[in-house]
């Protein structure tokens, strides 16, 4: 007796196997929440530094140490999103490089 095969989920459970909900709504789907915690961490850090900065020029810094470390995060960031934005392209670049 062959047993039937049960409906494939997504990792977050109720999605489809796509990743996309139902409606064609990308907004929670795992690919776009990558990219939104990659922005929300260039959000932060940036404002950690530009924070720093301002302690910094008005001589409530205590330690100048913090301010490059703020401002290399901040950077570090920046191009991590950068680099996913250019694999993300790469890969759509070779999926449409594929014949059917």
């Amino acid at each position: 007796m062959i047993a039937p095969i049960d409906q494939i989920t997504a990792i977050s459970g109720e999605k489809q196997a796509a990743g996309i909900e139902k409606n064609g709504d990308a907004s929670n789907s795992m690919f776009a929440s990558v990219f939104r915690s990659a922005i929300d961490n260039v959000k932060e850090t940036d404002a950690d530094a530009v924070k720093a900065e301002y302690l910094m020029s008005t001589g409530q810094l205590d330690n100048p140490a913090e301010l490059m470390i703020a401002s290399t995060k901040k950077v570090m960031a920046v191009d991590m999103l950068v680099q996913l934005r250019n694999k993300a392209l790469d890969a759509y670049t070779e999926l449409t490089r594929i014949n059917l």
